[in-house]
């Protein structure tokens, strides 16, 4: 049985709490265990807002076949809104896309000049107070300077490895993008929902830069991610291995700010008490 959103939460923040005890005793044995349990929970945790949401649209008034999906209540968060997109592209992205997702799905405009402060707005959060939240928006990585990925975002509670950024990450990175639209729109097809324009035209985009995706008119959402897996497949070993060794220096030499926002200057003048 799946375990509850709120004892997944009370168990996040213990531990979050014994990560800060082990992260200041240096403990790096118990620090590197704390982090692998976080990072079931955080998934779990993330299986249950998932489930959460189906449920309540599952609740609500019937709507004839045919209707787009549901709107987003007034007043949602950026980060939130932020939050909602990746998890449907279900890799790091530029706001120019998050804002095109969230449009296409959310039918609500999400202004790409809001998104210029937040992953900022979320490393001074948290630095102030760590693991507060269930999930932060933050950097992607390069893997050669494990710095922040130039205008890329992604969630924290996503593994390292699915935040670095290598040489081939750009091509892999897009055709998760395509799968996950491309499924998002399954499901809003199977709730009974009609995609949105604005959907269909993303789609479009995808499957008009992936080989045997599109044939012409209105692309089909199988053969989509059908044509993106087939072409994944050739990259993804290179790529797959690429990311978990840049991840694995990750882990042995940032900290828990670096992990999440990346190596700069203001953290190297941090780390060395300079002001």
């Amino acid at each position: 049985m799946a375990e509850p959103i709120e004892e997944l939460e009370a168990r996040l923040a213990k531990l979050r709490a014994r990560l800060r005890e082990a992260n200041r005793a240096r403990d790096t044995a118990t620090v590197s265990r704390v982090r692998a349990e976080m990072r079931i929970a955080e998934a779990a945790w993330e299986a249950a807002l998932a489930a959460e949401s189906a449920e309540a649209a599952a609740g609500a008034a019937p709507r004839p076949t045919g209707t787009v999906p549901p709107r987003p209540p007034e007043g949602v968060p950026v980060r939130e809104q932020v939050h909602q997109s990746l998890a449907i592209l279900g890799a790091p992205a530029a706001p120019k896309l998050i804002s095109a997702t969230y449009q296409a799905f959310f039918a609500e405009p999400l202004l790409t000049t809001k998104l210029a402060s937040l992953r900022r707005d979320e490393e001074r959060s948290f630095t102030s107070q760590r693991y507060a939240r269930p999930y932060y928006i933050c950097a992607a990585l390069t893997h050669d300077r494990l710095a922040p990925a130039r205008g890329l975002l992604a969630v924290s509670s996503w593994p390292l490895e699915r935040r670095i950024i290598a040489p081939l990450s750009p091509r892999t990175d897009f055709l998760t993008h395509a799968i996950g639209a491309a499924e998002h729109m399954q499901r809003l097809t199977a709730a009974g929902h009609s995609p949105s324009d604005e959907a269909w035209r993303l789609l479009h985009r995808f499957a008009f830069n992936i080989p045997g995706a599109y044939e012409g008119g209105e692309p089909d959402p199988s053969q989509v991610i059908s044509a993106a897996r087939q072409e994944a497949a050739v990259h993804q070993e290179t790529d797959d291995s690429q990311r978990q060794s840049a991840a694995t220096r990750a882990r042995a030499q940032l900290n828990d700010i670096q992990e999440l926002f990346g190596v700069s200057s203001l953290h190297i003048l941090r780390d060395t008490g300079t002001s």
